[in-house]
């Protein structure tokens, strides 16, 4: 029986604060902060004005409900999520915990954020292995690509759920599926995609996952998320905080050192992971998008990116083909690729929008409407024009 339809969201901009004359079709540069979030974090930079206020208790309390909300979306537990301030911090704790040799390989994508390439290329750098990024495919196949290059060298898989230029997706399962099957560990970059698509990783099943806050879950700036999967919890963590450590509930008795760690994934929290004004920000925005529900926000998000894609098509623009693309992301491409100059004559019109790549970047949520679409379609010949005939 197939499932049933899921209602899009109705509009949800007076949720922020975008005015009306902005068509701010970019969440996957920065997501606007909720005004609930907004509060929050004033609320909390308050508290810490006073900070004879702050009982020792609450160092721990909003670190176990972020965690407890980050694994709702995700379908882990509450002790599978660390909390990192970014997705070069989680990829280096996967990459310091993956062991390398001489003659394996790590397998990325080209043209990836470098958050991802970075820490894989030095660990592999350190051991003697192949850090490989391999180039984009010609049909956007990027499933098949790494399928083809994945064998007995592959130590590691390191990939976005999807590509942050385009939207291209991978299908991590068959991807897990093989890595598995190879003794190779995935690790996945959800940035681009947590909170606007679904992941359940009982059905992915990686090793490592991780998600910057502030893009589709609206969160703040160096607040993230890494999920590890259970056998990999005992691993090394980059710092040695002494929130990680167990007993630290316990402020009486910090001098007494423990070797011990806090259960779970948590001995990869970040030092002072306690941070009273970002905390209840993020918080208060995935309590937002878990009400919203993750399945209405893509086809909110997707409905809205058809809408541009039909609307651009007249001018010469093309996208990665809808089964190879996730709904809520648009990469618009056009033969000769995207004129200089073209986002900015776009801003100037109050439409905003990223050129990534050989794409300009359309990446709506459910703050924006028909309105926004109309508005960005109109400026789009207006911006082309203009850039045409500059000196």
């Amino acid at each position: 029986m197939p499932a049933a339809p899921v209602t899009p969201l109705p509009c949800q901009r007076d949720q922020f604060e975008i005015p009306r004359e902005v068509a701010y079709l970019n969440c996957a540069y920065m997501g606007p902060l909720p005004r609930v979030a907004l509060e929050a974090g004033v609320a909390g930079m308050r508290r810490k004005a006073q900070p004879w206020s702050i009982a020792s208790a609450e160092f721990f309390e909003a670190t176990e409900r972020l965690r407890a909300l980050a694994a709702r979306l995700i379908g882990a537990t509450a002790g599978d999520v660390a909390i990192v301030p970014s997705v070069s911090y989680g990829m280096g704790v996967a990459a310091a915990n993956v062991p390398l040799r001489a003659g394996q390989r790590v397998l990325m994508l080209d043209e990836e954020f470098p958050s991802t390439i970075y820490p894989w290329r030095e660990a592999a750098r350190r051991a003697g292995a192949e850090a490989i990024c391999l180039p984009r495919p010609a049909d956007d196949d990027w499933t098949s690509a790494l399928l083809a290059e994945m064998d007995e060298r592959t130590a590691a898989v390191a990939v976005p759920v999807c590509h942050w230029t385009d939207g291209g997706l991978v299908d991590l399962v068959r991807v897990a599926d093989r890595a598995r099957n190879l003794g190779a560990a995935l690790a996945v970059d959800a940035t681009q995609s947590l909170g606007a698509l679904p992941f359940d990783v009982t059905r992915v099943r990686p090793d490592y996952l991780v998600a910057a806050a502030y893009k589709w879950l609206l969160g703040p700036y160096t607040i993230g998320f890494l999920y590890v999967t259970p056998a990999r919890q005992g691993g090394r963590p980059l710092e040695h905080n002494w929130m990680a450590r167990e007993g630290s509930e316990d402020f009486s008795r910090l001098t007494v050192y423990r070797d011990g760690f806090r259960p779970g994934a948590r001995r990869f929290d970040m030092g002072e992971v306690a941070n009273f004004t970002l905390l209840p920000q993020a918080i208060a925005a995935l309590e937002l998008v878990l009400g919203w529900e993750v399945p209405r926000i893509a086809a909110t998000a997707g409905a809205l990116a058809d809408r541009v894609l039909e609307g651009a098509a007249g001018l010469g623009f093309t996208a990665v083909r809808p089964d190879r693309r996730a709904p809520h992301y648009l990469g618009l491409r056009r033969t000769g690729g995207i004129p200089a100059g073209l986002g900015e004559a776009l801003q100037r019109q109050g439409v905003f929008v990223s050129t990534r790549g050989a794409a300009l970047r359309v990446t709506p949520h459910a703050y924006n409407d028909e309105a926004d679409i109309a508005r960005f379609l109109e400026a789009l010949p207006r911006a082309l024009d203009a850039v045409s005939t500059a000196p």
